[in-house]
């Protein structure tokens, strides 16, 4: 028996942070296209709300947008109580909120060096201990974390975000080993350069446009690219666990 195009997760509940733009958006849209109710959760209320209207309107999909700060204990807490208060489960989280304030390590102040932390990692581990037992509960579960290709290769003025990014892939790699026999599916998304607001996070100008001309210089990826990559993992047969997805440009041939 095949399962129709587009229908492939039918009565599945997907929590995706970082919603309100850029690849949280289009992963919404993906996994809504393919049958998933989709709660969005993000900072930006207004914009979250914009797009459960297009979600419905464009993909006769379900959509529910809570409105979180993933570096607020509470606002995880209401994200997932308001999730299964509304549905009863949770199948799939998409861990994809984060900031990427790029400076050399001498001219980062330490707020930029804490919320890089909290926002890429503490917050991701954060809420996936609060989705977790949930799937272990049902005997099935996707949890997806974006990382970067700087989790994996290095990058100057960098070294706070590249270790961030290297926590995402450890915590995903470890996290398998802890929840693969209850049916629960880790993968991390290590994406190149794709052409986001990210690229805005950069505080200092100089550095802002250099990196800006790097991603200008290659066709780079879209938010769609690493969304339709993110809907093909979490649709596979239970048998099947990708674990891990290296994603860059044509002629990304550097970090």
């Amino acid at each position: 028996m095949t399962t129709e195009f587009g229908s492939e997760l039918n009565e599945q509940v997907a929590i995706v942070t970082g919603a309100s733009s850029g690849i949280g958006s289009a992963t919404a849209e993906s996994l809504a296209s393919r049958g998933a109710s989709v709660v969005l959760a993000a900072r930006r209320g207004d914009e979250l709300d914009e797009l459960a209207g297009r979600i419905e309107s464009d993909t006769d999909g379900e959509a529910l947008a809570v409105t979180t700060d993933i570096t607020d204990d509470d606002d995880i807490d209401e994200l997932v109580e308001t999730t299964l208060d509304e549905y009863g489960q949770i199948d799939i989280l998409v861990n994809n909120a984060g900031v990427m304030p790029l400076a050399h390590i001498t001219e980062a102040d330490r707020e930029t060096l804490q919320t890089t932390i909290d926002v890429n990692l503490t917050g991701l581990i954060t809420l996936t201990h609060a989705v977790v037992p949930t799937m272990i509960d049902q005997g099935s579960g996707y949890v997806v974390n974006l990382s970067s290709v700087v989790g994996r290769f290095l990058q100057e003025n960098s070294s706070h975000y590249n270790a961030a990014k290297a926590g995402v892939k450890m915590f995903g790699d470890s996290l398998r080993l802890d929840v693969a026999e209850a049916g629960v599916h880790v993968a991390t998304i290590e994406p190149g350069a794709v052409d986001t607001e990210l690229l805005e996070h950069i505080p200092d100008d100089e550095l802002q446009a250099g990196v800006k001309e790097y991603v200008g210089s290659m066709d780079a990826l879209a938010p769609e690219d690493i969304a339709r990559t993110i809907t093909f993992v979490v649709s596979q047969p239970e048998r099947v666990d990708i674990n891990e997805v290296l994603i860059r440009p044509l002629d990304q041939v550097q970090p």
